[in-house]
Protein backbone atom coordinates (compact mmCIF):
# COMPACT_ATOMS: atom_id res chain seq x y z
CA UNK A 1 0.00 0.00 0.00
CA UNK A 2 1.44 3.36 -0.93
CA UNK A 3 1.61 6.34 1.38
CA UNK A 4 -1.12 8.10 -0.61
CA UNK A 5 -3.66 5.36 0.11
CA UNK A 6 -2.70 5.16 3.78
CA UNK A 7 -3.42 8.88 4.22
CA UNK A 8 -6.81 8.55 2.53
CA UNK A 9 -7.66 5.58 4.73
CA UNK A 10 -6.79 7.60 7.85
CA UNK A 11 -8.96 10.51 6.70
CA UNK A 12 -11.93 8.20 6.18
CA UNK A 13 -11.71 7.02 9.81
CA UNK A 14 -12.02 10.49 11.29
CA UNK A 15 -15.43 11.58 12.58
CA UNK A 16 -17.34 13.94 10.29
CA UNK A 17 -16.78 17.65 10.73
CA UNK A 18 -19.97 18.87 12.37
CA UNK A 19 -20.69 22.33 13.74
CA UNK A 20 -19.36 21.44 17.21
CA UNK A 21 -16.06 20.06 15.97
CA UNK A 22 -15.67 23.02 13.61
CA UNK A 23 -16.30 25.41 16.49
CA UNK A 24 -13.71 23.69 18.66
CA UNK A 25 -11.14 23.72 15.85
CA UNK A 26 -11.74 27.23 14.53
CA UNK A 27 -12.45 29.07 17.77
CA UNK A 28 -9.78 28.54 20.40
CA UNK A 29 -10.67 28.86 24.04
CA UNK A 30 -11.06 32.47 24.99
CA UNK A 31 -12.48 34.42 27.90
CA UNK A 32 -15.95 35.92 27.66
CA UNK A 33 -16.57 38.99 29.81
CA UNK A 34 -19.98 40.42 30.70
CA UNK A 35 -23.54 39.19 30.89
CA UNK A 36 -24.35 40.31 27.36
CA UNK A 37 -21.40 38.51 25.77
CA UNK A 38 -22.03 35.33 27.78
CA UNK A 39 -25.69 35.54 26.76
CA UNK A 40 -24.69 35.71 23.08
CA UNK A 41 -22.60 32.53 23.44
CA UNK A 42 -25.47 30.70 25.15
CA UNK A 43 -28.33 32.29 23.22
CA UNK A 44 -29.87 33.62 26.44
CA UNK A 45 -30.91 36.99 27.85
CA UNK A 46 -28.82 38.99 30.32
CA UNK A 47 -31.37 38.32 33.06
CA UNK A 48 -31.22 34.56 32.48
CA UNK A 49 -27.41 34.60 32.50
CA UNK A 50 -27.43 36.58 35.76
CA UNK A 51 -29.77 33.99 37.30
CA UNK A 52 -27.67 31.07 36.01
CA UNK A 53 -24.49 32.63 37.43
CA UNK A 54 -25.90 32.01 40.92
CA UNK A 55 -25.88 28.24 40.28
CA UNK A 56 -22.45 26.74 41.18
CA UNK A 57 -22.87 24.08 38.46
CA UNK A 58 -22.83 26.74 35.74
CA UNK A 59 -19.33 27.86 34.65
CA UNK A 60 -20.01 31.60 35.07
CA UNK A 61 -18.29 33.57 37.80
CA UNK A 62 -17.80 37.10 38.98
CA UNK A 63 -14.18 37.44 40.13
CA UNK A 64 -13.74 39.35 43.35
CA UNK A 65 -13.04 42.99 42.58
CA UNK A 66 -14.19 42.65 38.99
CA UNK A 67 -17.23 44.54 37.84
CA UNK A 68 -18.20 41.95 35.23
CA UNK A 69 -19.16 38.31 35.04
CA UNK A 70 -16.63 36.00 33.39
CA UNK A 71 -16.63 32.61 31.68
CA UNK A 72 -14.47 30.55 29.34
CA UNK A 73 -16.19 30.03 26.01
CA UNK A 74 -15.25 26.33 25.85
CA UNK A 75 -16.69 25.69 29.32
CA UNK A 76 -19.95 27.41 28.38
CA UNK A 77 -20.26 25.31 25.22
CA UNK A 78 -19.49 22.10 27.14
CA UNK A 79 -22.01 22.98 29.86
CA UNK A 80 -24.66 23.77 27.26
CA UNK A 81 -24.11 20.47 25.45
CA UNK A 82 -24.26 18.36 28.60
CA UNK A 83 -27.60 19.70 29.81
CA UNK A 84 -30.50 17.31 29.48
CA UNK A 85 -33.33 18.25 27.08
CA UNK A 86 -35.70 19.13 29.94
CA UNK A 87 -33.16 21.67 31.26
CA UNK A 88 -32.92 23.56 27.96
Amino acid sequence: MTREFQDEDTIDKRPPLDRWRADAILTPDRPVWGLEAIGRVLGLSRATVRRLAQDPRVPISKPEGAGSYFAWRSELITWLRTRSPDQR
